[in-house]
């Protein structure tokens, strides 16, 4: 899906969540020494800048290898990187596009509309609810929430720090 992304989007910028990215860093880490990786990795994301953010993931990394996890010092080594992707927006921003929660909740939405049908006659009928749920919620309230404040996106900032 990110080569795809890519393709189509070439200049687009890749935020991995990093609810997902701790989940998968967990699944290797032994349940005794669970919350102590999980301040870890939490100070990682709760550095002022994204290279104070890189310098506290090689603590992090070096910190993992200490405590013999070297599958999770793995694991933050090769994906830190796409988690730090927000700190190159507005620091009021950082809180809103750290987590992809919107898409979570609107495709839980969509997954629980279509279970109700159970099996539709042919894809068309499927492409066509996702497409009036869609509708409904860009056209609603929910539609119409302001996720983020836009005034902090102003011309110079996007020209210098997105573009390049």
């Amino acid at each position: 899906m990110l080569e795809a992304v890519y393709e189509v989007f070439p200049d687009a910028k890749y935020q991995r969540c990093i609810v997902h990215f701790y989940r998968n860093i967990f699944s290797v880490v032994p349940r005794s020494k669970m919350k102590t990786v999980a301040k870890m990795l939490k100070a990682i994301h709760a550095q002022e800048s994204k290279s104070t953010s890189r310098d506290k993931a090689k603590a992090v990394v070096a910190a993992l290898h200490d405590m013999k996890l070297g599958d999770a010092a793995k694991k933050v080594e090769a994906g830190i990187e796409e988690t730090l992707t927000y700190a190159d927006f507005p620091s009021e921003h950082w809180t809103r596009i750290r987590t992809n929660n919107v898409i979570e909740r609107l495709n839980r939405e969509i997954r629980r509309r279509t279970r109700v049908v159970g099996t539709f006659p042919d894809g068309n009928s499927a492409l066509m609810l996702v497409c009036a749920r869609l509708r409904h919620v860009a056209g609603s309230q929910w539609g119409n929430k302001k996720y983020m404040k836009m005034k902090h996106l102003d011309s110079t900032y996007l020209s210098d720090s997105i573009a390049g």
